[in-house]
């Protein structure tokens, strides 16, 4: 059996890329996980992404501007800084001011897949990733779900965690001075990705890849800097943490596919959680 390749991280630094779609008014970076796919948008007033039959519910992150979003009968006016989950089907997201509109996708948005920029990172399949079991539904049914960020700080987390039945993200705090460098996390994921969305400032992500028996496998330390907009996709099994290395507000979110069990199992950590049940012996062990 031929050993496999350390699967490369990716570092797209969306501020000095083309865009991979163009619609009047929208531009649309994107970038991919074995499991997810993360859209952001930079809009102008009246420019629309579409979604014709979406199979699973999706993440639409207003970051600046506003927009309306549009799922059968149901419409939510989201400002800057909100969240809402779309329910499977189709959707619609129309800008009312110009600014970024984030959108999160599972993997089976086929055409996204196909059409980001490191999709070829993934052309094995991916084999030490889980593969994306959709958790149980909602029992309120699939609906637009809306969430005003700022009514989700605590004092006792930097977390604001959103679960579907698909995916997770979690809108870490802003932080306003540079991470203090005694204080970081290094950790890993035994077999799911983290994607680290920057919208805001600049940061450094540190990556240690595990070493294999055969040494010619072994990677080199990575510490790259990268601005915002940037989506960064860490392989599972790497040693990583990052840290924000300018000054003034910096924000970094976290994107899962499917969502993660060890946060789902902790009370309280998952802001909908009541909406979302967790897989049945997940549940009964909680």
């Amino acid at each position: 059996m031929t050993a496999q390749l350390p699967r490369p991280a990716t570092y797209a630094a969306l501020y000095e890329t083309d865009p991979q779609q163009q619609a009047p008014g929208a531009r649309t970076w994107l970038t991919r996980g074995a499991n997810f796919v993360i859209a952001v948008s930079q809009v102008e007033p009246g420019a629309v992404l579409s979604r014709d039959g979406n199979p699973d519910e999706y993440f639409v992150f207003v970051h600046k501007g506003g927009a309306r979003i549009e799922a059968g009968a149901e419409r939510v006016d989201a400002r800057a800084e909100t969240v809402t989950i779309v329910p499977p089907g189709a959707s619609r997201v129309e800008a009312t001011a110009a600014g970024t509109i984030v959108r999160v996708f599972s993997n089976r948005a086929a055409d996204l897949v196909a059409a980001s920029s490191n999709n070829a990172v993934y052309a094995d399949g991916a084999p030490e990733v889980a593969p994306l079991v959709p958790w149980p539904d909602p029992p309120a049914g699939f609906k637009l779900r809306h969430y005003v960020l700022a009514d989700y700080v605590r004092p006792d987390t930097n977390m604001r965690i959103f679960r579907s039945t698909n995916l997770m993200v979690n809108f870490l705090a802003k932080r306003p001075v540079p991470r203090d460098v005694h204080k970081l996390s290094p950790h890993t994921h035994a077999d799911f990705e983290q994607a680290s969305l920057a919208v805001e400032g600049t940061y450094v992500h540190h990556l240690r890849w595990p070493w294999t028996p055969d040494m010619d496998m072994w990677k080199e330390d990575e510490h790259v800097e990268i601005g915002s907009p940037s989506v960064t996709v860490i392989p599972a099994k790497v040693l990583h943490t990052s840290r924000n290395v300018s000054q003034g507000d910096c924000w970094l979110i976290d994107i899962f596919g499917p969502p993660r069990m060890d946060f789902s199992n902790k009370p309280g950590l998952v802001c909908n959680a009541d909406e979302y049940p967790m897989p049945a012996p997940a549940a009964a062990a909680a």
